[in-house]
């Protein structure tokens, strides 16, 4: 018999369970039809960042498509504290944890069944980062391909809820991907301007300052809004305005923000090479080293570690 301490454990609907015995009937409505919200954020060397600001988040994700979790925010913030602490033994060296919590509205029953559990899905979950397959953009710089694929409306739903429902996103990934399978997509739009990734915000460097698209066209990322506090504490300028492609292809710099990759500079956008010197450019490095010492753990290095020859 399997020792279930050797075991990644979640949190779903009340108890935690080997990861590999945590089911959802197919009829539930996040598999269905994408119904369900879901945040995640990330330790450094265990520890968890920022998890008050996610979970605010989340909730506000949660009243948005108007979905009870039918657990407090305090509760769930604890539960994922101690989800966290199950599984932390089972990191090797030098790894870390995506950190998420997920709730769907629950399963359509059909007419006379009966269902195991009724109501919304909850689950708390923790992931190995993929440190591994991401180290390259650290020494080499991401490159981002602007896919057809523009993003959906914010009149149409709106962006500042984390759902379930990506596939908008994932269509311009998959764009991307097939005319280069590193590359990171970033979409435009419905106005024709540089907007956001799947998972990931936007960021360019002209004269010296941070402009990134507005918070109407996208989701306000954890790690882009501790970006911007960064910069005010270094007297970097910041605007929220619209970026064009013209913009991007001249800007200085350029860099992306993620929970998993926090901060890292790009070398082209469509092929086109970005500034004068290879990334991270003078104020991504600035940045990045002041969001190194913000959570007090290197994680560029974590990733350096790991690069492959």
């Amino acid at each position: 018999m399997t020792d279930r301490g050797n075991r990644r454990v979640v949190w779903l609907n009340g108890k935690f369970v080997p990861e590999s015995e945590a089911l959802l009937p197919f009829r539930d409505r996040g598999f269905r039809y994408g119904d369900a919200v879901f945040d995640m954020t990330r330790t450094f060397g265990g520890r968890i960042f920022r998890l008050a600001e996610h979970m605010d988040r989340f909730y506000k994700s949660l009243r948005y498509v108007q979905i009870d979790p039918g657990v407090s925010k305090a509760e769930l913030t604890a539960i994922t504290e101690e989800a966290l602490r199950r599984n932390l033994h089972l990191l090797d060296d030098g790894e870390d944890y995506w950190v998420g919590q997920r709730v769907s509205r629950g399963v359509d029953v059909p007419g006379g069944d009966i269902a195991a559990h009724s109501g919304p899905n909850v689950i708390v979950e923790c992931t190995p980062l993929p440190l591994g397959p991401r180290a390259r953009l650290f020494r080499d710089g991401i490159d981002i391909i602007v896919p057809s694929v523009r993003r959906t409306p914010p009149d149409a739903l709106s962006p500042n809820a984390k759902t379930h429902n990506y596939l908008n996103l994932i269509m311009g990934d998959l764009e991307a991907k097939a005319r280069d399978p590193e590359a990171w997509a970033v979409t435009l739009d419905v106005n024709g301007n540089l907007c956001e990734g799947m998972g990931s915000n936007v960021f360019i460097v002209r004269d010296g300052a941070l402009v990134t698209p507005k918070v109407k066209y996208v989701l306000a990322g954890v790690s882009r809004q501790t970006a911007i506090d960064l910069a005010g504490e270094l007297g970097i300028g910041v605007a929220e305005e619209d970026i064009s492609l013209y913009d991007a292809y001249n800007a200085d710099e350029i860099f992306l923000t993620s929970t998993s990759l926090c901060l890292c500079g790009a070398r082209t956008v469509n092929g086109v090479r970005i500034g004068e010197t290879a990334p991270p450019g003078p104020v991504t490095r600035r940045l990045l080293d002041a969001y190194i010492a913000h959570v007090d753990f290197d994680f560029e290095a974590q990733y350096l570690d790991r690069l492959e020859a």
